[in-house]
């Protein structure tokens, strides 16, 4: 049971295993890593520092480990023929590296997809050259040859830049497999506007008001409006994507956006009002941001906290005058669930906290060097410190955060970072409950003040998770402004507003 607008924190193929019921979904889009071997970052919003800050999303990356091993062998040995027989000729094909990891984690995940689209659902996949070849010969597999719809081309036709570099024709597509479950799949054709050329050429109205032609072989009169537009083949070149518009409003900064454009055709093309939309790799939340636009139902699985810390904050800042409620599984509401993801995974739980808090995550920071390239600062809080000539001077909070034990020493070090970095203060979060020495340190430390506002503020302040989920927030000079880009509000029709509901 789940219900509408619900955002799932986690492995895809957990949630789609223990929580996802068959049958669930109308049109499931998915735009999952590519294998394409590099890092991502984030680039959060510019002004509150010198440069734009960039913060580490994901790893676009498999190596074949013993879980991937393990995960092949279930897949040849508890699936069926078609998909053992597939697994054979691809590790016969391409030996025992990362590409074949990352066709097995795609294809456990596909199978499951495959359980939870509705009979008369469809799925769009959306790769690159990488490894599209592959991957249309796994959805073959799972989905049935005869299922397979259309190779869409998404033209990127801009060659500049790096890519321009290479010494070879430059890349300038995307590819979207478009399946179905069977051959009873809902499918509205899409129109582009007619072209001012083939307008003009209906010089003649009627007595209703009705443009036509009679100049057609035969004399056969044909009106304009008899057709909505030009069809939509299966070559895209229409929308550009965020190389072509870089200053787009849209872009929010975070690496592998799409534009909404994108996911509004595919969306209008396979789904009606009130059907339910699923992206399991929701990254920014598109997807789920033109599904809310377009009065469907959706659901969004991501496995980075940041990821799902940016879409509630887009579909805030989008859907703020409809008030709607997000729900979000998986993100901890209370000490056990916090616990939980520490042990888990330190690396997102303290992303969970400096959201809490409003902080842009430190920069350069990964799984693979949890200090980052700050020397073991976790965030950043901006706030306000002066108003010079109409322009706001920024001051900054260091923030840790600790899932372990805590000691004096901590706050001794948190002291010693904001003085070599020239911060007005510090923020230590942490797990635990401190002990009295770290808050006499914490005493000891004093206040700094803002001069503008003629008040003090505590140099170093010390917040306990259990605090963070009671709502108590750290005391700041001045509202610290959002480190995310805001998205741009979407206009809604009132009578169109989708209620909750679950399935």
């Amino acid at each position: 049971m789940f219900k509408n607008r619900t955002l799932f924190f986690g492995d895809n193929l957990e949630i789609l295993r223990e929580k996802i019921p068959d049958g669930a979904f109308d049109l499931i889009y998915l735009d999952p890593p590519f294998n394409s071997n590099r890092n991502y970052n984030v680039i959060f919003k510019e002004g509150l520092q010198d440069s734009p800050a960039q913060v580490h999303a994901f790893e676009d990356s498999w190596h074949w480990t013993q879980e991937a091993r393990d995960t092949f062998d279930y897949l040849v040995t508890k699936t069926n023929e078609k998909v053992a027989n597939l697994m054979l000729a691809l590790e016969k094909l391409v030996g025992h590296n990362d590409m074949l990891a990352y066709l097995t984690m795609m294809t456990v995940r596909l199978i499951e997809l495959h359980r939870v689209l509705k009979s008369t659902g469809s799925i769009y996949l959306h790769c690159d050259p990488t490894a599209s070849h592959y991957l249309k010969i796994v959805l073959d597999t799972v989905f049935g040859k005869n299922n397979f719809q259309k190779e869409i081309i998404w033209s990127l036709e801009t060659v500049s830049g790096f890519k321009s570099q290479a010494n070879n024709w430059i890349r300038g597509h995307d590819t979207i497999l478009f399946y179905s479950k069977s051959d009873n799949f809902y499918f509205s054709k899409q129109y582009l506007p007619h072209k001012s050329e083939y307008i003009v050429r209906f010089k003649k109205i009627d007595s209703t008001g009705r443009k036509y032609r009679d100049d057609r072989s035969g004399g056969r009169i044909q009106y304009l409006d008899e057709t909505p537009g030009r069809m939509i083949s299966d070559v895209w070149e229409d929308i550009m994507s965020f190389q072509q518009a870089s200053t787009s409003s849209e872009i929010l900064g975070y690496p592998t956006q799409k534009p909404e454009a994108l996911l509004e055709r595919i969306i209008k093309a396979s789904s009606k009002e009130g059907d339910w939309i699923f992206d399991p790799f929701c990254g920014c939340g598109t997807t789920v941001s033109v599904a809310e636009k377009l009065n469907r139902n959706w659901i969004g699985i991501d496995i980075a906290m940041l990821a799902i810390n940016l879409i509630r904050h887009r579909l805030a800042d989008q859907f703020e005058e409809r008030g709607i409620e997000i729900f979000i599984d998986g993100r901890p509401k209370d000490i056990a669930s916090a616990k939980a993801l520490a042990e888990k995974d330190r690396f997102e739980f303290e992303y969970w906290a400096l959201d809490l808090v409003n902080a842009i995550p430190a920069q350069s920071k990964s799984k693979e060097n949890m200090r980052g390239a700050d020397k073991g600062i976790d965030g950043v809080i901006n706030f306000v410190k002066d108003i010079q000539k109409d322009k706001k001077v920024y001051g900054k909070i260091l923030v840790q955060v600790k899932s372990g034990g805590v000691q004096r020493n901590d706050i001794a070090t948190l002291k010693g970072d904001v003085e070599r970095e020239r911060a007005e203060g510090g923020l230590f979060i942490t797990l635990e409950e401190p002990s009295k020495p770290m808050i006499q340190e914490v005493i000891d430390a004093g206040k700094f003040k803002v001069e503008f506002m003629n008040f003090e503020f505590p140099k170093i302040q010390i917040l306990t998770i259990k605090d963070l989920l009671d709502n108590k927030k750290p005391v700041l000079p001045f509202p610290a402004e959002t480190y995310h880009k805001e998205a741009k509000k979407i206009e809604i029709d009132p009578s169109k507003h989708q209620k909750s509901f679950g399935i």
